[in-house]
């Protein structure tokens, strides 16, 4: 049964015209939620020591994958050390790091010490905790069973922006059906769903549910179909990887793979969407592109909608984007154009950016490839600050978890982050205890050790043999390559997340309310409480 449009209330004032909508879209299971009611309760308790924020007309959520306290650090030394004229890093910033306000995030989801990124990014636009694996959905659903999903679905803030009459839009560097881009607009038991093809026979979910790339091409319907008597439009923008998930697995469809090597698309049920969403919109201006030139051809003035699919999966590293066959735009050129597009509409805009790859390097066990992806957002945040008005735009960066990847070893100032370790007391090489040479960074487990020197991809070190916890003689191998993948303790196929706080710097208005230790689902508030959708 569908929920009734009652006692939701949003008044906006622009251009000396009110738009009103009233509705109420959240199910009572997800504001009842001990989550949804104790961060609600933070943001009263808040509201009384500060003055009452000014409404935000824009917000926009930056989300660095894997982006923990440590690779924050290294990063900041990372881009200073390549800047002329710094003293050695240490003292730089990030451009994120500068803004106003700033608090720590508790990441765990509701039945795991270390998260990942559905249940995590769940609880930044839900606001409420649920398990690992699953999105769109509270913490009584179990992965990947679709009989626990009855009266237990969340809705996120994109979605009630939707119903706001905001523009909408999402970026990320990773598939667009990867957890974080996927929790903003798809519901499902289980993240790996992301086209048809995943959902097997024999599962509980067979022919039950829809696949997550379907999802993000029918959010206008999906939305409609749950909640009486709401009118949206569906997302403006949404760039990023992922096209098999959307295409026919038939070689007729391959954009940039060799028709020799295969399909490209994954799709068993023949369906094109893109093609079915162009169609759906044909009575607008829309864009379907694909690769770096059609990017550039775009026309954000007149652009109603965009939709970019630039990779068969996700898109390249920062660090390896100039090799890529057709060509793909950066993350603050996405940036840039989605706001471009999105800020069309004088009654405001949602956007989600997402770093995706931070994470995906880490795990590789490929610091310089993490530490490029996390600079790259930083100037992808300029970019979106620059391009707004400060006085009504709330911008968060923030993380989903971190990573455990370390930095130590009492090293002097202004050596190289990625080098080795030398004595902060006198110079020279600092031996470990075994005699050989380290790094100031590493990995608490992993792949571990492998020279690939100047490569540029971070994956490829999946081909190098497991070598954590072998200790290997550096000497005359230069560590502050692309291609070097750190030494680790614990031997794993890929090394993991980790379970500390990560951060969240914010500006603009509602920014105040980021302080002190939070949990992860307050952000969900925060920007409800910058850009009310909702009252309880």
């Amino acid at each position: 049964m569908k929920p009734s449009l009652i006692s939701l209330s949003m008044a906006v004032a622009l251009a000396g015209s009110a738009v009103a909508a009233n509705a109420q879209v959240l199910p009572a299971h997800q504001t009842e939620s001990v989550w949804f009611q104790e961060a609600n309760a933070n943001i009263a308790m808040k509201e009384k020591t500060m003055n009452t924020p000014s409404t935000a007309k824009n917000i926009i959520l930056f989300v660095g994958d894997g982006m923990g306290i440590v690779t924050l650090t290294t990063a900041r030394i990372f881009e200073g050390q390549s800047i002329e004229g710094n003293q050695g890093g240490e003292e730089h910033e990030l451009y994120f790091e500068n803004f106003p306000h700033t608090a720590l995030v508790k990441t765990y989801n509701t039945n795991s010490q270390v998260p990942d990124s559905a249940g995590t990014m769940t609880a930044m636009v839900s606001g409420l905790k649920t398990d690992i694996g699953v999105f769109g959905y509270d913490e009584d659903t179990n992965r990947g069973d679709c009989d626990t999903l009855e009266g237990n679905g969340v809705t996120t803030y994109l979605e009630m922006a939707e119903v706001a009459g905001m523009s909408t839009g999402v970026v990320s560097t990773a598939r667009l059906t990867h957890a974080t881009p996927g929790a903003l607009y798809a519901k499902t038991p289980d993240r790996n769903y992301e086209d048809i093809s995943d959902i097997r026979d024999g599962t509980s979910c067979f022919g039950k549910i829809e696949d997550i790339a379907s999802q993000l091409i029918s959010l206008e319907d999906n939305i409609e179909a749950r909640f009486d008597g709401v009118d949206v439009d569906g997302f403006e923008v949404a760039m990023g990887g992922g096209r098999r998930h959307f295409i026919p697995k038939d070689v007729a469809f391959n954009v940039e793979k060799p028709v020799e090597s295969g399909a490209e698309g994954d799709r068993t049920d023949g369906r094109n969407l893109p093609e079915e969403w162009m169609a759906k919109y044909d009575d607008m201006n829309v864009a379907y592109v694909t690769d770096k030139d059609g990017f550039d051809a775009i026309d954000t003035e007149s652009t109603d909608k965009l939709l970019g699919l630039f990779n068969e999966s996700h898109m390249q590293y920062e660090a390896d984007r100039g090799n890529d066959i057709a060509g793909e735009p950066s993350i603050a050129e996405m940036t840039k154009t989605a706001i471009d597009v999105l800020d069309n509409n004088p009654n405001g805009f949602f956007l989600m950016v997402e770093s995706g790859r931070i994470d995906h390097a880490h795990h590789a066990g490929n610091y310089s490839g993490a530490l490029t992806d996390t600079v790259a957002l930083a100037t992808a945040v300029r970019a979106a600050y620059e391009a707004t008005d400060p006085n009504e735009t709330l911008i968060l960066v923030t993380a989903d978890h971190g990573h455990v990847n370390t930095m130590g070893g009492y090293v002097t100032r202004g050596n190289p982050i990625l080098g080795k370790a030398v004595y902060s007391a006198g110079g020279g090489a600092q031996p470990a205890s075994d005699g050989l040479p380290f790094t100031t960074v590493g990995y608490n487990n992993g792949r571990g050790f492998c020279d690939l020197g100047t490569e540029t991809n971070s994956d490829a070190g999946y081909a190098c043999d497991i070598a954590a916890g072998a200790r290997v003689d550096l000497t005359n191998v230069n560590t502050t390559t692309a291609g070097y993948h750190q030494e680790a303790v614990v031997p794993l196929t890929s090394e993991t997340h980790s379970g500390e706080d990560i951060s969240i710097h914010a500006t603009g208005p509602g920014s105040s309310f980021v302080r002190g230790t939070v949990e992860q689902s307050m952000v969900f508030h925060i920007m409800n409480n910058a850009r009310p959708v909702i009252t309880d």
